[in-house]
């Protein structure tokens, strides 16, 4: 019976395997984006100051950003490209794409808003792996490269 049930996971688990490593790494990235972020903003940056608030959230991506392309390259999309340069260059512009929705969400909710940057973070950080994977999948990690 656990045989069979164990078994049963592992074909479900190959069938959505992309998707399911997706979202380990997503959640890794996550982790590292919002650590990343709230060190700074409870040790050197003030989130109430509205420049340090964006320096915040953009020093969480770009160490988030590093961390995604090795773990989604290797992990997720199996990349086999040989261009490598052209493939990084495509992950960090489809990842600028998502940092300008985050510091535009960040910037609304919080800034103008008042809402609480570390719940709205959070909430970003929902949209943008979303984003994030359909932006990889369809101009990135191409099976044609």
């Amino acid at each position: 019976m656990i045989k069979k049930l164990w078994n049963k996971c592992w074909e479900i688990y190959h069938q959505y395997e992309e998707i399911f490593n997706y979202l380990i790494v997503g959640g890794l990235t996550t982790v590292v984006s919002l650590s990343t972020y709230y060190i700074a903003v409870l040790t050197f940056l003030n989130p109430n100051i509205g420049w340090q608030l964006q320096a915040a959230n953009v020093l969480s991506w770009v160490l988030a950003v590093a961390f995604a392309y090795v773990t989604n390259r290797i992990f997720v999309f199996k990349s086999k490209s040989k261009d490598k340069l052209k493939e990084a260059i495509s992950f960090v512009s489809s990842r600028i794409s998502t940092l300008l929705i985050d510091m535009g969400i960040m910037f609304v909710f919080v800034t103008w808003l008042g809402f609480n940057d570390k719940i709205i973070k959070l909430v970003v950080q929902v949209i943008v792996i979303i984003l994030n994977y359909v932006f990889s999948k369809l101009f990135v990690f191409k099976k044609d490269s």
